[in-house]
């Protein structure tokens, strides 16, 4: 019987909130060299995705390090804009917390204010129960420690417990520790997993 269901955010629930992609749109709409920021980001990122540097300390870096013809205001909000919902998998996580007793928790990547924007944003405190994200908690995926650390607070059974993300490798690490895990490629595959593990969904 599963008792939690742990989640990642990006390529889930949600779209990345500043990958490749984005950081490429970013470059055009803001005649950036993309050549430059990308280095820089990942000179960087990694700092800022546990936490260790706000949100402004990176633009800082990766941007705003030589002045620029846009404010840091317009830069934000554009970082913002580039997370969307995927709606179908987030009816579906409704539909989970909604027709079971479950417990729903997410294991996430994310930098601090990206986390908190989209958690906002998104409602996601709606039918999450709790989130540990690595720029609340200091480390990151693939450390099996933000793994441990969300089943210990949670006191989540691993015989009870799911994980879905769409990275083979984080999946691979908590099937390791021994969760239930699998890969989420498409809705219907997840939906269909779900169903067969015997969680209801309406």
């Amino acid at each position: 019987m599963v008792t939690t269901v742990f989640t990642d955010l990006g390529g889930v629930l949600l779209t990345n909130g500043w990958d490749r992609t984005a950081r490429r749109r970013a470059a055009e709409q803001f005649s950036l060299d993309y050549e430059d920021m990308d280095e820089r980001h990942h000179l960087t990122f990694d700092t800022y995705e546990i936490g260790r540097l706000s949100l402004d300390e990176y633009l800082n870096r990766v941007v705003f390090n030589k002045p620029r013809g846009f404010s840091r205001e317009d830069f934000r909000a554009f970082m913002f804009a580039q997370s969307q919902p995927i709606h179908e998998m987030l009816e579906l996580m409704r539909q989970v917390k909604q027709h079971n007793s479950v417990r729903i928790v997410a294991i996430s990547n994310e930098g601090r204010e990206l986390a908190q924007h989209r958690i906002d944003a998104f409602r996601l405190r709606d039918f999450i129960d709790a989130f540990f994200v690595s720029g609340f908690l200091h480390m990151r995926k693939p450390d099996r420690y933000i793994f441990l650390t969300a089943l210990d607070a949670i006191q989540a059974p691993l015989q009870d417990s799911i994980y879905l993300d769409d990275r083979l490798l984080f999946v691979e690490i908590a099937t390791s520790l021994g969760m239930n895990a699998f890969q989420h490629v498409k809705y219907e595959e997840t939906r269909d997993r779900l169903l067969s593990l015997g969680l209801k969904l309406g």
